[in-house]
């Protein structure tokens, strides 16, 4: 009887360990064993969706709404397809040669003579070997037509100049054309809008610049995202400095659709005012607004930034050599200068695309570019003949 009992015992001890074993597995094992965890620091979860092991800062604003948190929701680079873009895009012109032998039949006098002809690519420095971009950069795949000013003024640029309907039609007439142009490469519509503008006056800090308000900004954000566009913040700083006046607006380069503008137009030397001579930037400020814009972009999971350098002189950015393109930002070297068709064309060659940093912009000008002795404004058209076909086109 007594071994009766001791084999019951040893029966429910076992049942008791089984159940305890099978509770801990629902209730905590299961959540240990169906994560695991790679060496960036990502927990992946049952369902294969991504999570960050690590929550961001309280600090940070968060993203416009609908806006993906997670790098993985972004398809990365195809190496070749970029690589054939950048060359497409490069514009390289041929010329065609013509090539004579000359031979004599033996045991005769008879000379025969073939022509061969080639084309043949002039040698160029584009496309421009750099860094390629992390996942979900808009270059080089899309063109950018931007719409640029302030709403404030009517002199300086369109954004002002028309009521806000009527001037989204004509962003959305221009960025048709330029889609009918090459429609090879999507078209993505901008505004870019000063955001910090060069004044006459010192104002009360005696720095010659006006920092706008958020509800300005709002308001062209307001505008692009009526046409998923993108925003530009477009800095003129006067005898203030790039490192000062990007971080005012922190806030909003943290959202995925808005972009950084730099005007060394400007950026003025200590005691010279605004448009008493054109001012100078050099590549250290630039590089300097790009790393803060990469920084940007890994804190917030963000797609690539974009920063435009505006420059229609050889002094107005020093050392550009020394510019350096991120994975985490894409910079385009957009000529800014206004004139004659063959004024713009020779500038552009001779500033933007004999000084190579990554990629290119053109602007035109709706009113100075039809300035005596000016005929007309450049065509798309004529804008894409140009090596390198620029990627940002900006409208004043």
């Amino acid at each position: 009887m007594r071994n009766f009992f001791e084999r019951w015992t040893v029966f429910l001890i076992i049942v008791g360990v089984g159940f305890v074993c099978i509770l801990f597995y629902f209730t905590l094992g299961q959540n240990i064993f169906s994560r695991r965890y790679d060496v960036l620091g990502v927990i992946v979860n049952p369902k294969g969706t991504a999570q960050s092991s690590s929550s961001p800062s309280s600090s940070l604003p968060p993203l416009v709404e609908g806006a993906s948190t997670s790098l993985a929701a972004l398809t990365p680079v195809d190496i070749a397809a970029y690589n054939a873009k950048l060359l497409s895009l490069a514009n390289i012109p041929t010329h065609t040669i013509t090539v004579v032998v000359t031979s004599t039949i033996p045991g005769t006098t008879t000379i025969q003579r073939t022509k061969t002809t080639k084309t043949v690519s002039v040698p160029s420095i584009w496309p421009v070997k750099t860094t390629y971009p992390a996942a979900g950069a808009l270059l080089p795949f899309n063109r950018i037509v931007a719409y640029y000013g302030n709403f404030y003024s009517t002199q300086m640029g369109v954004l002002g100049q028309y009521p806000p309907d009527q001037m989204m039609a004509m962003l959305a007439s221009t960025t048709a054309v330029w889609a009918a142009a090459d429609p090879s490469t999507p078209v993505i519509p901008a505004i870019d809008y000063i955001v910090v503008t060069a004044q006459g006056s010192p104002g009360a800090d005696g720095k010659y610049r006006l920092r706008m308000p958020d509800s300005q900004i709002d308001k062209a954000l307001a505008l692009a995202s009526s046409v998923n566009g993108l925003v530009f913040l477009d800095f003129q700083v006067a005898w203030s400095n790039v490192e000062t006046e990007v971080p005012q607006y922190a806030s909003y380069l943290k959202l995925p659709n808005v972009e950084l503008s730099l005007d060394p137009e400007f950026d003025m030397e200590p005691g010279v005012k605004p448009d008493e001579e054109i001012g100078t930037m050099s590549a250290s400020d630039i590089n300097w607004a790009a790393n803060y814009l990469a920084n940007i972009v890994t804190q917030n999971n963000l797609p690539p930034k974009i920063l435009v350098v505006h420059r229609f002189t050889e002094d107005m950015v020093t050392n550009s050599a020394t510019i350096a393109p991120l994975p985490q930002v894409q910079i385009v070297m957009d000529m800014d200068g206004w004139g004659s068709q063959a004024k713009k064309l020779n500038t552009y060659e001779r500033v933007i695309a004999a000084e190579p940093v990554q990629f290119t912009g053109f602007k035109l000008f709706y009113k100075n570019d039809l300035l005596p002795p000016s005929t007309g404004m450049l065509s798309p058209q004529q804008v894409l003949q140009l090596s390198p076909q620029p990627s940002y086109i900006q409208y004043q």
